[in-house]
């Protein structure tokens, strides 16, 4: 019997220390600052290690917040709550200042004129009637008021008036993300999500790009007015595969297409630097032959990631012969948006 207990104790220590040394990953939580516990990394390293750190606070400070704080819907979420949100029909636009409209009176051609311009504070000048105020009329309200107005002062009785806005001014969306031209934009009736896309000069798909936010206001200038947040999935819409997506714009529209987000590699790695991280997931196997593989000085079985979650701070230190020398490529760990890839020079 001790025989046979002193032969199971042997076998459980020998696993043990063979447990110890076959260990591919192991998670450290740091208390107090992350590069404190770096054994082997150079200054300058741990000079780009604290510069990825505070670039990440900085963005962290950006429109994501804003979006995180509002109701979020997806498209069909969207059109359930807003059945009419995508209907033309339904979309008559009001006339605004500094819109641009032509007016035709069929039966006197001398009064018809073109390309008149609204004033700042929402008026137009018409012959025999002096200023009109248009601001907040739709265009077949304006051409009822002219008519109305004509036949009233006994000018023209029954006239047909006919009004077309040439140019929309007083309403605009903009664009902002990894667009190639983002700023502000004259919105135009029945414009649409992919007529956005266009007058910013397309997706810079680099940097981005699966994925757009419209930041909608709701019930504007009423004490019910609230923004939401509507999130359009790209790639199918981009392809034709999903025209429900392609919304139609309302007024104040912010169209904002985030950045991806990135991962870093720093230290002996051929290519080290910053890659967005487009992938729906990428290993840290792959994530170094992205920088171009190990340098010959590569402490590869010293490589660690640096990573934040919940404001916790870990080191997670890989040995990544293991991994691809040794089979075991189940160990190999998930790069996460915003981890820092580091590995040390190696010591003869």
């Amino acid at each position: 019997m001790k025989r046979i207990i002193g032969l199971i104790l042997f076998v459980l220590i020998l696993s043990a220390c063979s447990g110890g040394r076959d260990v591919v990953v192991r998670y450290i939580e740091v208390n107090g600052r992350v590069v404190d516990s770096l054994e082997g990394v150079k200054e300058e390293e741990i000079a780009q290690i604290e510069a990825i750190k505070e670039s990440k606070n900085q963005d962290e400070n950006h429109l994501e917040d804003v979006i995180h704080e509002t109701r979020n819907f997806s498209v069909s979420e969207y059109l359930a709550h807003s059945p009419d949100a995508n209907n033309p029909s339904t979309h008559d636009f009001s006339i605004g200042g500094y819109d641009v409209i032509d007016i035709i009176v069929y039966e006197e051609p001398d009064l018809s004129r073109r390309s008149v311009r609204v004033s700042a504070d929402g008026y137009i000048s018409f012959p025999l009637i002096g200023r009109v105020e248009v601001e907040g009329l739709t265009a077949s309200e304006v051409e009822q008021k002219i008519a109305r107005e004509l036949s009233e002062g006994e000018l023209i009785l029954d006239a047909h008036v006919s009004v077309t806005v040439r140019e929309y001014k007083s309403k605009q969306f903009f664009v902002l993300g990894s667009v190639n031209s983002p700023g502000t934009y004259s919105l135009q009736a029945r414009e649409r999500l992919l007529d956005a896309i266009s007058k910013a000069g397309g997706i810079d798909f680099e940097q981005g790009g699966k994925e757009g936010v419209i930041i909608r206001t709701e019930n504007p200038d009423t004490p019910d007015e609230r923004k939401i947040a509507i999130r359009i999935e790209l790639n199918n819409l981009l392809k034709g595969g999903d025209q429900l997506s392609n919304l139609l714009l309302k007024d104040k529209d912010l169209l904002y297409i985030p950045k991806a987000e990135f991962f870093y590699i720093i230290g002996q790695v051929k290519s080290p630097g910053s890659f967005p991280y487009l992938e729906k997931q990428i290993t840290l196997v792959e994530a170094i032959s992205k920088a171009g593989g190990f340098t010959e000085l590569a402490a590869k079985n010293k490589t660690r990631i640096i990573r934040i979650e919940d404001d916790v701070e870990q080191i997670i230190e890989v040995k990544v012969d293991a991994i691809t020398e040794s089979g075991q490529k189940t160990q190999d760990i998930p790069i996460k948006p915003g981890d820092v890839i580091v590995v040390p020079e190696r010591f003869f």
